[in-house]
């Protein structure tokens, strides 16, 4: 069975898509398994890490005052790296990796947001574990994501 990093490969290359992502929560490790990618250079538009509020909002536009854990501004972000590195789709990641609370929102509370020439949105996830687990359980999630998205109408 081919590994969601090779199958986003395949998909990115026979769809002639161009590919970017947007982090938060994981720190541009997204953008490192995204990058291994079979012939990466060709579809791989890049990546932002946008930990910093003043970063989501300058940067990938973000409306002021929306909270960093949320199906809007994981949306925004998602939409603000395609624009910005001009590529047919993009997803973001942004959240709460623990090992406390912030602002309300629990331990493990992820959101991913995607965007694509047509569509964009966002799906929540309530992951367990350490704040490590948590990195990586959302890097794994947003890789299901993209492969969704570049396998699909994307």
């Amino acid at each position: 069975m081919k590994t969601s990093i090779e199958r986003l490969s395949v998909a990115a290359k026979d769809r002639g898509l161009t590919i970017a992502v947007a982090e938060s929560l994981t720190s541009g490790l997204l953008a490192s398994e995204v990058g291994k990618g079979d012939s990466a250079g060709d579809w791989f538009a890049g990546g932002v890490v946008a930990y910093g509020m003043s970063v989501k909002e300058q940067v990938l536009e973000v409306p002021s005052g929306v909270d960093p854990c949320s199906a809007e501004c994981a949306t925004a972000l998602a939409r603000g790296v395609r624009a910005l590195l001009r590529s047919d789709l993009a997803v973001a990641t942004t959240g709460v990796g623990g090992p406390e609370s912030e602002d309300g929102h629990a331990p493990g509370t992820v959101y991913l947001g995607w965007a694509t020439a047509t569509t964009s949105g966002a799906e929540k996830l309530q992951l367990d574990g350490d704040p490590e687990a948590v990195v990586e359980s959302t890097v794994d999630e947003a890789l299901r994501l993209l492969v969704t998205l570049a396998e699909g109408d994307g």
